[in-house]
Parts: structure tokens; sequence; C-alpha cells
């Protein structure tokens, strides 16, 4: 390694001809045809200037990045690289195009090992996001495929590649750059005895890639939540308890919340002048009032602007079975409806209630959400289906009497939003009922827990409540750092699943 003193990485200039061949000849001995004619380099200079990068040690070009920009569309996956190149004449360039084509990129052997080519391709990246490309790709040699071929296919090279049991100068670097490899190409390069003229078709996604801006009606990144964190009181009526709901629809509105989450079973006060009744008769009583609070929820959710997602409640379903469900009442009238699965062994000996069999990803205008009801998220199978049809948040609405059940549900919530890398909310209710059997005490404290990386809150958690305080919980989270972490996460542990060893088959119905 050379001893440095300045570094530049800039634009190419034709003015920088002479060094850039003379380090091509150093990156590609005796192949002649790799080196550009100065009349290409002046050609693609005029057709795409920004997209040519150069890196200079000392004044002296040390490497080197070229690339086009094509409407990908017009020449797939089995393309050669005298087609995307149009011959070398760049004829294929198209500024609206979708995709940031590499036509080469070197670094002269004398200065390898300063890290050049990871700033050449950051460089690369950097100009991908902000042409607002859907992705970088590239056919990547392999020069030491000829070593191998007697032996390996070129696809069983790429996978030892990939397992490190071969080092690839080329193919290595770009694997520890964050590219994939989709396929390999036959006839790729002619005259590249090293590969023979096999190639790696590479892609880099840029996860910030908008396909078309919207004026009106954007989708948000930055979400703002509100939970509330519910003190169970007796209600005279039912009027009144709409009063005390009302409230915290009013004050989340005021702070321009895009959802607002009640906890699971917050209308139980209701079941007071029922209480000489059977605990069973009691909760068949309270469900007489679900219609009605799901359409006055729905109601309110339009007129203050924001999507409501209504705890949980009983609901006598057609078959007379007693389920807990819940609605996500969004603020254009729409109306969803979701429902527990796993009933604990209370709500069964109790209130005789039944287990659902259907969980939903419900697209919003904030994003997809789903919803599990408390005891739900301690069966990790739940929220990994979901997460598999591209779950972003799961509001769990919960109730818990004491504080090692309100942690069985904290812990496996948190571990739910690292393991399938989203955001999770959970809200409860706090305080005493008395005079209302089963719902004696409540324990909770509501919070917004995030995955576990470099561009999260260190501990995991965006905002919570105080415990057993009646209290509303704001927080912000941002959708386009869940992006970042699935592509480029210090781990990632929905790309790393081993779907070799084991798989997850759901056998009831995921609604989309």
């Amino acid at each position: 390694m050379v001893e440095t003193t300045k570094i530049e990485l800039r634009n190419l200039l034709i003015e920088d001809y002479r060094g850039l061949t003379e380090s091509m000849k150093k990156a590609y001995p005796g192949w002649k045809d790799a080196l550009w004619e100065r009349g290409q380099l002046k050609n693609l200079l005029e057709l795409f200037p920004e997209g040519q990068l150069c890196i200079l040690v000392n004044g002296k070009v040390a490497g080197s990045a070229l690339s086009l920009i094509v409407d990908y569309n017009k020449y797939g996956d089995k393309h050669t690289y005298e087609e995307i190149t149009g011959n070398c004449t760049f004829n294929t360039h198209d500024p609206d195009g979708d995709v940031l084509y590499g036509i080469d990129l070197f670094i002269d052997p004398a200065y390898r090992g300063m890290r050049l080519g990871r700033r050449l391709y950051e460089a690369r990246k950097e100009l991908c996001e902000n042409l607002n490309l859907r992705a970088i790709i590239a056919g990547g040699r392999l020069p030491k495929y000829k070593n191998y071929a007697a032996e390996l296919r070129p696809r069983d090279y790429i996978e030892r590649v990939k397992r490190k049991e071969i080092h690839d100068p080329v193919l290595s670097f770009q694997l520890s750059n964050d590219f994939h490899v989709r396929k390999v190409l036959t006839n790729y390069l002619e005259g590249d005895t090293d590969s023979l003229e096999y190639a790696a078709l590479l892609e880099w996604n840029n996860v910030y890639y908008q396909e078309k801006e919207v004026l009106v009606n954007a989708p948000k990144q930055i979400i703002r939540l509100g939970l509330v964190q519910w003190q169970m009181r007796h209600f005279p009526n039912l009027e009144v308890f709409f009063e005390q709901a009302e409230f915290f629809v009013d004050a989340v509105s005021d702070y321009q919340s895009d959802f607002l989450m009640f906890p699971e079973f917050f209308n139980a006060p209701l079941m007071a002048p029922y209480n000489k009744l059977s605990e069973s008769d009691a909760i068949r009583k309270l469900a007489e009032y679900t219609e009605i609070m799901k359409e006055r929820f729905q109601s309110l959710a339009i007129s203050y602007n924001v999507n409501i997602i209504t705890g949980s409640m009983p609901e006598i379903r057609e078959d007379g079975l007693l389920y807990n469900v819940g609605h996500l009442c969004h603020r254009n009238g729409k109306v969803d409806t979701y429902e527990k699965i796993h009933i604990t062994p209370s709500e069964k000996s109790t209130w005789g209630m039944v287990g659902g069999n259907k969980v939903q990803v419900f697209d919003t205008d904030c994003g997809k959400v789903a919803i599990l009801i408390c005891y739900d998220v301690e069966f990790p199978e739940l929220t990994r289906t979901l997460a598999e049809e591209g779950m972003q948040i799961l509001f769990v609405p919960f109730l818990t009497d004491t504080e090692n059940g309100y942690n069985r549900v904290r812990i496996c919530a948190q571990a739910r939003a690292i393991e399938n890398e989203c955001y999770v909310a959970i809200a409860g209710c706090v305080g005493n009922l008395p005079k209302v059997n089963n719902m004696d005490i409540q324990y909770a404290q509501s919070a917004i827990f995030t995955p576990s990386d470099f561009a999260f809150p260190t501990n995991a958690i965006k905002a919570e409540a105080t415990t057993n305080t009646e209290m509303m919980v704001i927080g912000d989270i941002n959708l386009e750092l869940l992006k970042e972490l699935h592509e480029f996460g210090g781990v990632q542990n929905l790309k790393d699943r081993r779907h070799d060893l084991y798989e997850l088959k759901w056998k009831g119905e995921v609604r989309k």
C-alpha cells in the first residue's frame, strides 16, 4: 500500500482519460479489450456525467466506477454486456429509466487494501438514491471460476463464494457491499476467459425508491401513535362512558395522532348493573353494547380524523358462541374486525368464551398494521405469519391483573418487535373495579416497542406510560427505518431464517 496524503472522490472528467487508462491497464493485465477508447468515454460523459465516478490518490486516478440508467424491462435478466451497453455506444442510456446499471468498476492494484472500492460503491448507492432509481444492477465477473470449472457449475461456485469457502476478488467484494445474486448469466462478456464468459447478475435495492411522487394523500412514513392507559371506574350509563372515551379521542386528535388504541375489555365497568348474574350471563349482557360501540367509534374516527383501535369487547355471533373481538375504525369510515385467537383459561372457565380462527394484515393510510389481543402476542407463530404478509405495526390491546401477567405480555411483545423487525404498541387498563366479578384489579404499563438496532432507541422502547396511572402515551415511529433495517440491519432476523431446516405453516385463514 502506498503512503497517502490526499484521497478525492469526484465525477470523472475527460481530462482524466490518460490516468484512467493507466490504472485500467494495471487492473486488467493482458486484457486490451477492457480499455475504454477516448471517444467512448467522451460519449459516456456527455450522456450521463453524474454517473461516472473516479477516486484519486495524491492526484492520480486510482479507480473508477462507470454506469448508465436503463429501462430494465427492455432487457430483463438474460441480457449480455453488449446488449446492455449498446455495443459500447451507450445508446441504451435512458434518463427516464428505473435502474442504475454498473458497466465498470476497478481499482489500480497499487491502491488495493485502502477500501477505495467501498467508497465508490457507497457513492454509486448515494447516486441511485438521489436519482430515485429502484436498484443498482450489474453483471459481476467471476475471475476465478476457470480454476474450478472442472468440478463446479457456475451456480455451485457462487454458493461456495457466498459461504466464504472460495474467495472471488470480484464477487466476494460485491456480496460484502450488500448486493445479492439474482441469477447466473451465460455468454455475458465476450473475451472474459477467466470467467468463461459467465457472470453473476447482481442487484442492490434502493429502499427509499418512490414510484411516483404523490402530492395529495401520499403514504406517510412518520406515524404518530396514541395509546390510552384506561382507568377502570364505574359509569352510571353508556353515555357517561362515551364521554370519557371521547375525551381521549379528542385529546389524541389534538396531537394529530394517526392511531388511537384502547385496551382489552376497557368497557368492563358496564357490567356492574349485572353483577348479581353469573359471570357468563353478565358478560353476555355486556356483549349487547358491542354493535352500538362499534358504530359510535366509527363516527368518532371520522369526526376526529384518527384511526381508532377499539381494544376488545365480547361479541355473540350467529352460532351463539361468545368471542373476544375488536374493531379497527378507519378515519375514512371503513371498519375492520379482528378477533382473539387464543382464549385464556380464565376466559374459558368463567365466561365460556371461544377463540377465533382468522388473522389479518390491514392496509391503512399509514402502512400495514395488525392487531393481536393480549394472550395472542405470547404465541410467536401468529406474529410471524403477519410479518410474512408485510405487517409494519402490531397493536396489542391487553388486560392483565398482576405484574407477572403483565410481564408476560410486555416481554413477549418486545420479542415480537425484534424477531419480526416491526413496531409493537401495547395498551392496558389500570386500577380496581369493585362490584364487577372477575375484574377486580388491573396492572399495566402501556408502551411502544421498536426493533433493537442502531437506528432505534438503545433500550428498544420508543415511549412508555407511568405504571398503573391513567394517562396517554404519544410517540412517533418511522416506517423508513424498518426498510433500512430489513436491508442493512446489524442482524436480519427475517432474511436469515433457515428455510432449508424449518418453515411455518398456517392452517387457518389469513385475510389480506
